[in-house]
C-alpha cells in the first residue's frame, strides 16, 4: 500500500487520496465507505460512461454551454478511458450507494483531472464533465448503453454462430435414427437431425427475444438529470445526444418517452435479463442433453463422443469428462441466479429514482457476457466435435418395443400393448415377437415396424 498521500475536498471537507490516483475526494470517500465485495464494475460499463461523458462534451459545446477547449480536452480524456487506459483508477464496490452516484463521479474525477493535465486550465468534475448531467441519468444511460453494445457485438453472434454449428452437425447426421426418450424412457425413434433440429430452434428463438427486448433497451434516460425534468440540461441536449450516439454506434437510440420512467425503474433491463435467463434456460437443456448422450462410455447411453478435452479425475486414470457442456450449464445456472437480482433490483424504484442502479448493471453484463462466451464454447467444443456411436444407437432401436406403435392401427393398442411387453420381457426384437403373435407375414412388419417410417422427413 502507498504511503503517499495528497489533500482533497469535496462539500464535506477533507480526506486524503492517493499520490497517484487521478481520482479525487468523492472516490476516495465511496472506497472507504463501500468495503464490501472487492467487486467493481465491469471495463464496459466504465467505458460506457466515459462514453456518455465524451458525447455530452461535445453537445455542450455545440450548444454554447461549455467552452471549445474544456471540451476537446474532457473528449480526449475520455476517449483513452474507451481506449481501455486507466483502468486500475475505477476502484468503487459494485455494492454502493444505490444511485450509482460514486461510479458517476469517480469517471468525472479521472476525466476532469486528465483533462485539466491536457488544457492547462481547471477542468471541474461536476462544473464541466457532468455539464447538463446527472448520476440519476447517466446510470440508466449507461446502463442501456453498454448492455446494447454488449450484445451486438458478442452475445447475438455468439448465438447465431452456436445456431449454424448445430445447423451443420444436424445436416450431417440427418440419416442417423436413434430412439426418443420421453420421461427419460424409450420412446418413438426419431432422426438425430430432428433433435438437434429442436436444439437450434431454440436458440434461434432465443435470439429473435434478446432482439425484442432490445428495441425498449434503445430507449434513453439520458436528459432527464435528476428526476426526470431535465432542470440544469439545454432542452436540445437530449435529442442531440442520442443523435450523436446512433451515428456513432450506428443503434437506433433515442429519448426515452419519459425520462420519469426511465430513471423511476428499470424494466427494460429486467426485460432483457429476463430473456437472457430464457436463453440460459435453452443452453441447460441443450449441455445436459449431450451430457446424457454423453454418458458412459460403458454403463450410459453413449450415443456420442464428446471430444476428450482433459484428464476427469485426480484418481481414476482414463477418466474423461463432459467438461463443456458443464461449464455451460453453470453458466446458464449463474444468469438465472443473476435474473433474479435483476428483478428484485428492478422492483426497488421508489418514487422518482430506481436505488439498485449498479447491482442491475453489475449482473446483466455478467449474463450477456458468460452467456455468449458459453455458447461459443459448446459451438466450437461439443457440437463441432462429437461423434456419433452408431453401434450404439442400432441395437436399442431394433429391440425398441415402442415401435408397437406403428401395429396400433393394424392390431389395436391392446394386442400391441402385449407385444410390447413381451419384446421387452424377452430382450428380443420387436419384429420377432409381433411376427409370433400376430397374422402378419414378415414383409408386412418390416414395413409397419421400419423405424424410418416413423420418423417422417
Amino acid at each position: 500500500m502507498t504511503s503517499s498521500y495528497r489533500i482533497e475536498k469535496d462539500s464535506l471537507g477533507q480526506i486524503r487520496v492517493p499520490s497517484s490516483a487521478l481520482y479525487g475526494a468523492q472516490t476516495q470517500r465511496a472506497v472507504e465507505n463501500f468495503p464490501v465485495s472487492g467487486l467493481t464494475l465491469p471495463p464496459n460499463f466504465i467505458q460506457a460512461i466515459a462514453l456518455i461523458k465524451k458525447i455530452a462534451a461535445e453537445i455542450n459545446a455545440e450548444l454554447g454551454e461549455l467552452d471549445e477547449a474544456r471540451s476537446a480536452a474532457i473528449v480526449e480524456a475520455a476517449q483513452e478511458i474507451i481506449d481501455g487506459r486507466h483502468a486500475d483508477q475505477f476502484p468503487v464496490d459494485v455494492f454502493q450507494t444505490g444511485s450509482g452516484t460514486s461510479t458517476n463521479m469517480n469517471v468525472n474525477e479521472v476525466i476532469a483531472s486528465l483533462a485539466s493535465r491536457k488544457a492547462g486550465v481547471e477542468i471541474h468534475p461536476n462544473d464541466h464533465v457532468n455539464r447538463g448531467q446527472s448520476s440519476n441519468d447517466v446510470m440508466p444511460t449507461a446502463i442501456h448503453l453498454s448492455a446494447a453494445l454488449a450484445c451486438h457485438r458478442d452475445l447475438l453472434p455468439a448465438l447465431t454462430h452456436l445456431a449454424e454449428a448445430v445447423e451443420t452437425k444436424s445436416a450431417a447426421v440427418s440419416e442417423i435414427l436413434k430412439t426418443g426418450r420421453t420421461h427419460l424412457m424409450d420412446a418413438l425413434p426419431l432422426r438425430m437431425s430432428q433433435e438437434m433440429g429442436g436444439w437450434a430452434l431454440q436458440i434461434r428463438n432465443g435470439r429473435e427475444r434478446i432482439e425484442a427486448a432490445l428495441v425498449r433497451i434503445y430507449r434513453l434516460a439520458q436528459g432527464g438529470t435528476a428526476v426526470g425534468t431535465g432542470a440544469n440540461a439545454h432542452p436540445e441536449f437530449a435529442a442531440r445526444f442520442t443523435e450523436a450516439l446512433r451515428n456513432g454506434t450506428g443503434l437506433p437510440f433515442s429519448p426515452n418517452g419519459s425520462f420519469f420512467e426511465s430513471l423511476s425503474c428499470q424494466d427494460a433491463s429486467v426485460e432483457l435479463s429476463g430473456q437472457l435467463k430464457v436463453v440460459a434456460v435453452s443452453l441447460l437443456k441443450i449441455a445436459n442433453d449431450l451430457r446424457w448422450m454423453n454418458s458412459g462410455p460403458l454403463a450410459g447411453l453413449g450415443e456420442i463422443e464428446l471430444p476428450a478435452l482433459q484428464p476427469g479425475s485426480s484418481i481414476m486414470p482414463g477418466k474423461v469428462n463432459p467438461v463443456i457442456p458443464e461449464a455451460a450449464a453453470m453458466a446458464a445456472v449463474q444468469i438465472i441466479g443473476n435474473d433474479a437480482a435483476i428483478a428484485l433490483a428492478g422492483a426497488s424504484g421508489n418514487f422518482q429514482l430506481n436505488v439498485m442502479l449498479p447491482v442491475i448493471a453489475y449482473n446483466l453484463l455478467q449474463s450477456i457476457e458468460i452467456l455468449g462466451n458459453a455458447c461459443r464454447l459448446l459451438a466450437d467444443k461439443a457440437i463441432k466435435e462429437f461423434k456419433v456411436r452408431t453401434e450404439k444407437l442400432a441395437e436399442p432401436l431394433a429391440k425398441n418395443p415402442m415401435l408397437a406403435t406403428a401395429l396400433n392401427p393394424v392390431v389395436g393398442y391392446g394386442k400391441a400393448a402385449e407385444i410390447a411387453k413381451a419384446a421387452y420381457r424377452q430382450r428380443r426384437p420387436i419384429i420377432d415377437v409381433a411376427a409370433e403373435m400376430t397374422g402378419l407375414s414378415r414383409g408386412e412388419l418390416e414395413k409397419l415396424l421400419d423405424p424410418a417410417r416413423l420418423v417422417g422427413k
